[in-house]
């Protein structure tokens, strides 16, 4: 009996010292456990955070697109309106050089009628002659001169206008 109850006690005390260790090996656990959830915690935060920057930055870039866009076209019409001035101010300019190139076949067919007359008239018609044909050159050259330019800036218009169509196509 008493070697049982020794052989007894023996085993009740491996077994308190098995259950103590399973015992710190569940509290180990348990604290693992419980920096595991509260790191997942901790990411799940940081997740729905990044998630309502992530929305915040989505819709920030949606209303500065809508708004670039909009700077893009009003960009544009302005340039058409521009263009469209130019182009109208163009032709304006091009009807004054008809009209002074036929004042000028008109001057040329008075004088040639002129010739006829008196000597002394001739001279005095000749001399009016050179002074209406070196105005006629110099205002030719000066709407010659605003043509040149006129198509420069066209060319100009039609470059900002090709680079403005880019940006917009790359913007979209």
């Amino acid at each position: 009996g008493v070697f049982l109850y020794h052989h007894l006690q023996q085993k009740v005390r491996s077994t308190e010292a098995l259950a103590q260790k399973y015992k710190q090996q569940q509290e180990a656990l348990s604290a693992q456990l419980q920096v595991v959830y509260e790191h997942r915690s901790r990411l799940e935060r940081s997740l729905q955070k990044e998630r309502g920057e992530h929305k915040k930055t989505k819709e920030d870039f949606l209303v500065y697109k809508l708004e670039a866009q909009e700077a893009l076209n009003k960009e544009k019409q302005d340039s058409m309106n521009r263009y469209g001035a130019l182009s109208s101010q163009h032709k304006i300019l091009k009807n004054q050089h008809e009209d002074v190139k036929k004042q000028l076949l008109d001057l040329q067919l008075q004088h040639n009628s002129l010739k006829l007359e008196h000597r002394k008239t001739l001279e005095t018609h000749n001399q009016k002659y050179a002074q209406l044909q070196q105005e006629k050159d110099s205002e030719v050259t000066n709407l010659q001169d605003t043509v040149f330019k006129l198509r420069e800036e066209s060319k100009l218009l039609r470059k900002a206008h090709q680079e403005v169509h880019s940006q917009l196509l790359n913007a979209q």
